[in-house]
């Protein structure tokens, strides 16, 4: 089990850890080698502390206190709502959950906990952006994720073509 809960900024390194684990083992062959190995964990834990001390919405998923020992952070989600909104009023940035606690719905409670934070900030929809090729891609549809936009996203120097998942009203990702 796991509990979902607002990010401290004593998460960030934990945040980070799950950041670049997932990033190496969801994106071999997809993103460039020289992207996956030079990812930074020092850089990502400054980078998820500056936006924990924002008003910015950070959710980490941890394990419950009767689990056995295993990593302070397990999965967590960053989400906002959009200044100049454009398919919908917020946005999930990131998801990610460490592989050993897929398909147990952590990823489902913190896409939840995000959306809850976004519609009492007024946010009547919100999306998400994800890689095409990504696998966990179905996971959106299976939250009730609409397809509504192809794009173009710049990683590792290169584009990568990705696909927005909408849910409007919000109340849809909230009834799943």
């Amino acid at each position: 089990m796991s509990i979902v809960r607002p990010a401290r900024v004593t998460d960030a390194a934990g945040i980070a850890a799950v950041h670049v684990a997932a990033w190496r083992s969801a994106y071999p062959g997809m993103l460039p080698d020289r992207t996956l190995t030079h990812l930074n964990p020092d850089q990502q834990e400054l980078y998820y502390s500056r936006l924990i001390r924002t008003a910015h919405i950070v959710h980490v998923a941890v394990p419950d206190a009767d689990d056995p020992p295993r990593p302070a952070v397990i999965g967590f989600v960053t989400a906002g709502p959009l200044a100049h909104p454009t398919i919908a009023e917020g946005e999930i940035e990131t998801l990610y959950v460490l592989d050993d606690f897929r398909e147990q719905g952590v990823g489902r409670a913190l896409m939840r906990a995000a959306a809850v934070d976004l519609a009492a900030q007024g946010c009547g929809s919100l999306f998400v952006w994800v890689l095409s090729q990504n696998p966990s891609r179905w996971f959106y549809e299976r939250m009730g994720g609409v397809r509504a936009m192809e794009g173009q996203v710049r990683v590792g120097g290169e584009n990568q073509p990705q696909t927005a998942f909408v849910w409007d009203p919000i109340e849809r990702l909230l009834a799943v």
